[in-house]
C-alpha cells in the first residue's frame, strides 16, 4: 500500500495496518537493543517473580517505558522517515509534532492483557473526537519489533464505518454490550516493522498473549497536527531532564528535533544568544540549521 491510500484508508477506517513497513538498519538496530532495556521471554519465564521480572509481573502496563528510550537506537524508531511520512500524508501536511511514546513489552502469562473495546481520547485531549475536521484527530501507531502473530496479542481494531453514531461515552464496551463491534474487528497481527496506525477515536483493544512462555515487544508514538495544541500526553520539557534525552538530541536531524517543538529556522525565538545556549546544552548538536 503506497502513502497515499494508506492515509485515505486511515480516513475513512480509523486506522491501517502496513505488514512490514519498518525494515532495514532501523528496525534491526532497536531490535539490537532490546535485550539491554527487557529481559527475553526465556529471562522472563525462567524466573517470573524475581529481580527485575517482578515489575512486569501482574500489571497489565507494567511494561511501558515513556520516551527517552534508554538506547538512542530506540529513540530514532519513532522518528523514522516513514513514520514521519505517513503522519504527514494522513494530515496532509508537514507541519506534525510527537506528543507522546512509549515502549511496550509484555510477557505471557504475566498479567491479563484482554481488554474491552476502547477509545484513547479521553487520556489524550480534554475534549472531544472531531469527525469533519482531520486536523483534531490523534494518530497513533505501535511498531511490532518482533513478529506478532494472532497467539502473541495484536491489538485488534473496529472500522470507523462500525461504530459510526456512538456517543462519545461510555469509554468502552464489553462483549456483551456491543457484540457487532467483536464481531466485526480485525486484527493488526504481522511481522517485525509492522505499524499499525489508528485515530484515537477508533474503537481497538489489547488481546491475550496465549503462546506458550512468550513476549510482545512494541514501540509507541502518538503524532498530531500542530494546530492540534489541545491533544498530548507528554510534556517534553519534563521528559528533556531525563538523562537518556541528550543522548538522543545530540544525534537527531533538524527535522526529527521540530516534531518535538523545536522552533523551525527563521523563528522570532532564534537568535545569536539563544543558538549559543542551546550549544551549552547539546554540545554535540549541529546547530547549523537554525543558523542560516
Amino acid at each position: 500500500m503506497d502513502l497515499p491510500d494508506a492515509a485515505a484508508a486511515w480516513r475513512r477506517d480509523g486506522f491501517v495496518v502496513l505488514p512490514g513497513y519498518l525494515d532495514g538498519p532501523g528496525l534491526q538496530a532497536a531490535q539490537g537493543d532490546l535485550a539491554a532495556v527487557y529481559p527475553t521471554a526465556e529471562e522472563y519465564h525462567a524466573a517470573p517473580g524475581q529481580g527485575r521480572n517482578r515489575g512486569y509481573t501482574g500489571d497489565e502496563f507494567g511494561g511501558i517505558i515513556a520516551f527517552p528510550f534508554p538506547t538512542v537506537a530506540l529513540c530514532r524508531l519513532v522518528v523514522h522517515e516513514r513514520l514521519i511520512a505517513l503522519a504527514a500524508a494522513i494530515f496532509g501536511t508537514d507541519d506534525i509534532r510527537i506528543y507522546a511514546s512509549e515502549l511496550w513489552a509484555k510477557y505471557s502469562g504475566a498479567a491479563r492483557y484482554e481488554q474491552e473495546h476502547h477509545r484513547d481520547y479521553l487520556n489524550h485531549t480534554p475534549l472531544v473526537p472531531s469527525s469533519s475536521d482531520l486536523r483534531w484527530r490523534g494518530l497513533e501507531m505501535f511498531i511490532w519489533l518482533r513478529d506478532v502473530p494472532e497467539d502473541h496479542g495484536p491489538t485488534h481494531v473496529v472500522p470507523l464505518p462500525v461504530t459510526a453514531g456512538v456517543a462519545a461515552l461510555p469509554h468502552g464496551y464489553l462483549r456483551r454490550e456491543r457484540p457487532d463491534f467483536y464481531d466485526r474487528e480485525q486484527s493488526a497481527a504481522g511481522p517485525a516493522g509492522t505499524v499499525v496506525a489508528y485515530s484515537t477515536d477508533t474503537f481497538h483493544r489489547g488481546t491475550e498473549i496465549t503462546a506458550p512462555r512468550s513476549a510482545r515487544y512494541s514501540a509507541h508514538v502518538s503524532y498530531r497536527h500542530a494546530d492540534n495544541l489541545w491533544t498530548g500526553r507528554h510534556a517534553w520539557g519534563d521528559h528533556s531532564f531525563h538523562p537518556d534525552w541528550k543522548p538522543f538530541v545530540e544525534q537527531a536531524t533538524m527535522r526529527q528535533l521540530l516534531l518535538f517543538g523545536f522552533p523551525p529556522p527563521g523563528h522570532p525565538y532564534w537568535t545569536a544568544q539563544t543558538i549559543n545556549d542551546l550549544q551549552v546544552r547539546y554540545p554535540g548538536l549541529d546547530t547549523h540549521p537554525w543558523q542560516r
